[in-house]
């Protein structure tokens, strides 16, 4: 497991927009599997939406990135790089995320030329599906 510090050496993010609490596992230029404990508090319910808090759709996609940014990012030849986006392809909100979930997020890397890779993406929360696609990015 690591850590929020010990993320913080791989990927740029930092709070408010670290959207990962953990990752369970990692294999570098391979795949990531993180969690985000989604909490009451974040910024982002006070007017999303007042009165029935949901994770905007967007945040989850930005935690899934971050998960494949860990993969990519711990790669030795990436380390000090950033990883933007480049594309989100084939991607599907299935559940609501509200205060008191967790989710799991898995990003496998199926495609790399260059820069330029994708990952498969897929968010779970108590093993049923929230959100599923492709994310193409890029390393800078």
């Amino acid at each position: 497991m690591l850590n929020q510090e010990e993320i913080k050496k791989i990927i740029p993010q930092r709070d408010p927009f670290l959207m990962i609490d953990e990752v369970e596992q990692y294999v570098p230029g391979e795949s990531c599997t993180a969690y985000k404990k989604v909490r009451e508090e974040e910024y982002y319910f006070k007017g999303h939406f007042p009165g029935n808090p949901i994770m905007p759709g967007v945040l989850i996609v930005e935690s899934l990135a971050q998960t494949g940014a860990v993969a990519i990012l711990s790669m030795e030849e990436n380390k000090g790089k950033n990883a933007l986006f480049g594309g989100i392809d084939k991607l599907r909100f299935k559940k609501q995320v509200v205060p008191g979930d967790v989710l799991k997020l898995e990003v496998k890397i199926i495609k790399r030329k260059g820069p330029i890779g994708i990952g498969e993406a897929i968010a779970t929360v108590d093993g049923k599906l929230a959100v599923k696609g492709e994310l193409t990015f890029a390393i800078v």
